[in-house]
């Protein structure tokens, strides 16, 4: 029974922690550092779209970092950037421990879902960190090297063909729950939206709904592409963000279906801020699985 109380008291004591206020703070701060990546994302896929070259870099998070090395004061600003994308990943991991603060939110699916969110954070945070570290791009890699580096390793396990499989039939899967909760405005239950006007509310909304479902039609390309790669038995089939995209304008209707992917995650990334500004305290706050 003493052990069991002891279990109990560790649990609320964490529980406190992931309800805090520091972790509310973290959670705001790693939303916006959310919406940097996807607005800068959403940019260079704009300028693909259009016929640019997006000065040689790739159109997901690795480009995203290399625009922001070249600034001015480009390694303070990654800096910045890494500790927001920490702060995402310390939120999420806390809500996979402690579970999310919502009815339900204890439930194993969301608790993994959590895990994996925040590790997907951990990961980026680290790349930014080292090209901080060597104050610049150098530390980055391109997101299409890497899926197909990953994915080849992971075939040559013994079962690595059904595991990669797997993998590429979840993430579409999860790309199809994002639309759909998308279409449906579930996003808004993490917002006070009792504190926007109604026309502010209705931006929130449209932002929500148009950034929500491009994530999610991305997340289902790039999960077919994995699929893909596992059925051939052939890891060049495996897309990252920025090879998933430039398979849109291969589409028949050409650079169109490319730039509107573009400007969704533009847009998803302005949904960032505006969650950051009006999300809901920890202890009212609602189930979030967008990536």
């Amino acid at each position: 029974m003493a052990i069991e109380k002891d279990a109990a008291q560790v649990k609320s004591q964490g529980q406190r922690v992931a309800d805090s206020r520091a972790m509310e703070v973290a959670a705001r701060v790693g939303l916006c550092a959310r919406g940097v990546i996807y607005v800068l994302v959403g940019l260079l896929a704009v300028r693909l779209g259009f016929g640019g070259d997006s000065g040689g870099k790739e159109a997901d998070r690795s480009g995203a970092v290399r625009t922001i090395a070249e600034q001015s004061f480009g390694r303070v600003l990654l800096w910045a950037l890494a500790v927001g994308l920490a702060a995402m990943a310390l939120w999420r991991l806390s809500e996979a421990v402690f579970g999310q603060a919502t009815a339900g939110g204890d439930t194993w699916t969301r608790r993994l879902g959590s895990l994996g969110i925040a590790v997907f954070y951990a990961v980026i945070c680290v790349g930014v960190v080292q090209s901080a570290l060597v104050g610049g791009s150098a530390g980055t890699r391109a997101g299409d090297d890497s899926s197909k580096e990953y994915t080849a390793r992971v075939l040559n396990w013994p079962l690595g063909r059904v595991l990669v499989g797997v993998f590429g039939a979840v993430l579409a899967i999860v790309g199809v729950v994002i639309v759909v909760r998308s279409l449906m405005r579930k996003f808004e239950k993490n917002l006070r939206t009792g504190e926007m006007s109604p026309t502010t509310r209705r931006i929130v909304a449209g932002l929500g709904i148009v950034g929500g479902v491009a994530c999610g039609v991305v997340a289902v390309m790039t999960g077919l592409f994995v699929l893909l790669a596992a059925v051939r038995f052939d890891p060049s089939q495996a897309k990252g963000l920025d090879e998933t995209l430039r398979s849109f304008a291969a589409t028949p209707v050409g650079p169109v279906l490319l730039i509107a992917a573009a400007l969704g995650l533009l847009v998803f990334g302005l949904y960032s801020f505006c969650e950051a500004r009006w999300r809901k305290a920890p202890e009212h706050d609602a189930s979030a699985d967008q990536p």
